[in-house]
């Protein structure tokens, strides 16, 4: 059974934020990608300071199955990683929602959180 989070917003893309009550939100994969990608092995490094826009490339993440690119639901400037899933990215794995967060960003545009889905709305996607 796939866990989903009640307190983030959702992309299409099977990322979510987590708005962290100020102009940071918190990025993340869902407990479905890390399934779908399997057992992860590999996570590009991010770049603190580095600014990107809603649909950029945030990361890169390798699994035993395959190889995807991680997008920015939002655009801002990343403010925070997590080194440590860069250093044992199978943390993705074992807790997307918490502990397997990828980056921190300083939002540009808080109207782009409005464009996510909500939980329920991002549970009607997934059963599509």
């Amino acid at each position: 059974m796939v866990k989903i989070s009640k307190d983030v917003y959702y992309s299409k893309n099977d990322e979510w934020v987590k708005d962290e009550g100020s102009d940071i939100v918190t990025i993340g994969i869902t407990d479905y990608a890390q399934d779908q990608l399997g057992d992860i092995v590999y996570i590009e490094e991010i770049k603190l300071g580095n600014k990107i826009s809603k649909g950029d490339v945030l990361t890169t993440v390798e699994s035993v199955k395959a190889v995807s690119d991680v997008y920015s639901p939002i655009g801002g400037e990343v403010v925070e990683i997590n080194q440590n899933v860069i250093d044992d990215p199978s943390i993705v794995n074992q807790d997307p929602f918490g502990a397997g967060w990828f980056a921190k960003i300083k939002i540009n545009n808080p109207d782009e959180i409005k464009e996510l889905m909500t939980v329920s709305e991002y549970t009607e996607f997934r059963k599509e």
